[in-house]
């Protein structure tokens, strides 16, 4: 190992230490909370393109580096609507995913089909293009005229399964294959920072919103259910610190886990992780849980894909703890999130960082490789199923203008 790689490993260990969250010893030994690596060979992945995608996935996961393995967990963002400096961001760090944010949509679909093709580098393992489309306050396109939470919360559940079919079918045709869109978070609290943006202020009125809203994207892009395990209960904004809830296990299953355990039910096919704490639960954020992780995997039965809300949220935090993005995006993975997003405060230099200290992390047994392996599979599986599907999928770079 190098000597930058020593210093790399050397930092992200005493962060994790900090965090509490440090593997017991070095070498092959395992944390308790780690899969088996049975669960990295035969981990249940949510197949909607067939067994072969992930057989197909199998494969190529094999035959990744270490760091290439850490490069597809990581869903990077940079500000531009330059498509040479995209795709060359995409080529350069090789990461799996790719948010758009609003710097990055242009004046029109066409055009936003155009840089989504630029994203595209390898149309037979595109990456996760993912954006914010809830509609409504958070609207990254502003073209999608579709109803949002703020009116969709007083009409009938079907109305919501209308509102994000269509907006699904939109993002499909603009070549963006994820949509971070579904808030399953529920209140009744007008002063909550979640509160127009929540499908329903009760659980039941969420939950039969929620699985009208999954059904409605089934096929199109893939959807997500956000944020667990649930902003509702947990007054603040986790943009700029760990809101926290003092809601039970017992209390927590009959309220805010309902429209979760409804969306997965229903067959959502991401889970974003929150940076909320319950500390009855667990006094670590969700995103960072290993025990919440296990309630969503072994309890809620999710199949899908992990993915954690922005880590530079939790650098915003101003905690001493989460200052450092590589150390926040290896606990991530080690927690059981299979993607790591990382928006804020971030570079054309940040995603590499992460995928070096992931890879880094792993090859010193900080972070196992079987966890690494098992979400590598997760991953390559999705965007295989971007490809055969064409959800998301732009063929070409020279694109034919949109109807």
């Amino acid at each position: 190992m190098n000597s930058a790689r020593s210093t790399l490993v050397a930092g992200v260990l005493s962060a994790l230490l900090v965090l509490g969250l440090a593997p017991p010893s070095h070498g092959t030994d395992r944390p308790a909370t780690e899969p088996s690596p049975s669960a990295a060979e035969h981990g249940t992945v949510r197949v909607i393109a067939g067994s072969d995608q992930v057989a197909r996935a199998r494969e190529l996961v094999a035959a990744m580096t270490t760091r290439e393995r850490a490069a597809s967990v990581v869903m990077g963002h940079i500000p531009s609507t330059d498509a040479t400096a995209l795709a060359d961001y995409m080529a350069r760090t090789g990461i799996g995913g790719f948010i758009l944010m609003g710097a990055n949509i242009p004046a029109s679909e066409t055009e936003l089909r155009q840089l989504t093709a630029a994203l595209t580098t390898d149309a037979a393992l595109p990456p996760l293009i993912a954006v914010d489309q809830e509609g409504g306050d958070v609207s990254r396109l502003p073209w999608d005229g579709f109803g949002s939470a703020v009116t969709l919360k007083d009409q009938p559940a079907e109305a919501a399964g209308g509102a994000f079919a269509a907006r699904s079918a939109l993002l499909q045709r603009a070549g963006i294959g994820v949509n971070f869109g579904i808030v399953a978070d529920v209140t009744d609290d007008r002063s909550m920072f979640i509160f127009r943006r929540a499908l329903g202020t009760t659980p039941e009125e969420s939950a039969a919103r929620v699985d009208a809203a999954v059904a409605g994207s089934s096929g199109q892009a893939m959807s997500t259910l956000k944020h667990f395990p649930g902003h509702g209960a947990a007054p603040g904004d986790s943009h700029s610190g760990i809101p926290t809830s003092g809601r039970t296990k017992d209390e927590w299953i009959a309220t805010d886990g309902v429209p979760f355990r409804t969306g997965i039910d229903a067959g959502a096919d991401i889970l974003m992780f929150g940076h909320l704490s319950y500390p009855a639960i667990d006094a670590a954020p969700a995103t960072l849980s290993a025990e919440w992780h296990r309630i969503a995997r072994e309890e809620l039965g999710f199949t899908g894909l992990a993915i954690t809300d922005d880590l530079g949220m939790l650098q915003a935090s101003g905690l001493d703890g989460y200052q450092d993005p590589v150390a926040n995006a290896v606990a991530a993975l080690a927690a059981g999130n299979d993607m790591v997003l990382s928006v804020m405060f971030s570079s054309v230099e940040t995603a590499p960082r992460i995928v070096e200290g992931i890879a880094a992390a792993a090859d010193s047994g900080i972070l196992s490789p079987d966890r690494l392996e098992e979400a590598a599979l997760r991953v390559t599986t999705a965007r295989l199923q971007v490809a055969a599907a064409g959800r998301g999928l732009v063929p070409c770079g020279e694109c034919a203008p949109v109807e």
